[in-house]
């Protein structure tokens, strides 16, 4: 299996970053990370030295996706790739490697509207990484920080920008009627034995929020538990409560942040593996649970 990056870290631009610390922190078991210029946050469930940037704006949406290179080879098959499949790349400057906590940065722009950035040699923090509320820790070696899923309606050229640009495999995807005439349609894809680090969605037009969610996934499952209690002891909506995916076996929940973007917190996804051959078309998002718990 060609194993070239990761995802890195997901960036939002929110009015207010503070609006994040205790939903971040006290229900998603979240580590700050170091502050960053003019009223920045970040977060992180490992020991890199950020995960989730948090930035202060008006979009109240994703702001950039960043994907980390295994290595200084892979560095440049994936820009060299992207170049070739047509696709604009702007080396970052010093201020920018500096932001970032990284040794080098190229930047593209996807047809989903914001930038991706892939990055080589994201610094490690001071300090590891320990949260008193997810014990057992998050799976990210050699997986990246979790995934995230966005929607947009330049489908068919955002996908044609991960497979043929950034270089990611499809491992399935999902096709169902969610109500009378309207489907949903969305493609996964990997690039390491995460069953999928980067997700889109079709959406009929341009929606509020591009970023659908973020999910963290966690080593043990009753870190999912407990992550849900403190979910539903919040007043956030709760979307999907607990349940297993049918396609990628993950069991997990999902909860709205104060942003709007929703967070899934699972445990147990399946794993890619070299003889993977089950990129097919799944017609249910789960084999149990998820259901509705509380809308906002």
């Amino acid at each position: 299996m060609r194993q070239e990056i990761e995802l890195a870290y997901v960036g939002v631009e929110i009015p207010d970053p503070s609006t994040l610390t205790a939903f971040f922190a006290d229900v998603i078991g979240l580590a700050p990370g170091e502050p960053g210029a003019e009223g920045s946050t970040s977060w992180r469930n490992d020991d890199a030295v950020h995960r989730v940037i948090v930035d202060r704006g008006p979009a109240n949406d994703l702001a950039f996706l960043g994907f980390a290179a295994r290595d200084a080879q892979a560095f440049e098959a994936v820009t060299a790739r992207l170049a070739d499949a047509g696709f604009d790349l702007s080396d970052g400057t010093l201020e920018d490697r500096r932001g970032r906590r990284v040794g080098r940065l190229v930047r593209t722009s996807a047809p989903w509207g914001v930038p991706v950035e892939i990055v080589l040699d994201l610094q490690r923090a001071s300090t590891p990484f320990s949260s008193p509320l997810a014990p057992g820790g998050f799976l990210t070696e050699g997986v990246g920080l979790g995934h995230a899923v966005v929607a947009t309606p330049a489908f068919d050229e955002a996908d044609r920008f991960v497979v043929e640009g950034l270089g990611l495999v499809q491992s399935d995807w999902l096709e169902m009627e969610i109500a009378a005439g309207i489907n949903l349609e969305v493609r996964f894809y990997h690039g390491n034995s995460r069953h999928h680090s980067l997700a889109l969605a079709r959406a009929p037009f341009e929606l509020p929020q591009k970023l659908h969610h973020i999910m963290f996934e966690t080593k043990e499952r009753d870190d999912v538990g407990a992550a849900f209690d403190r979910a539903w002891a919040t007043d956030l909506p709760i979307p999907n409560g607990l349940g297993r995916h049918d396609n990628d076996g993950m069991f997990s929940f999902y909860v709205a942040s104060p942003a709007g973007f929703q967070v899934e917190v699972g445990h147990g996804a399946r794993v890619i593996t070299d003889d993977w051959a089950d990129n097919r078309r799944y017609d249910r998002i789960s084999a149990w649970g998820h259901q509705p718990l509380r809308q906002g």
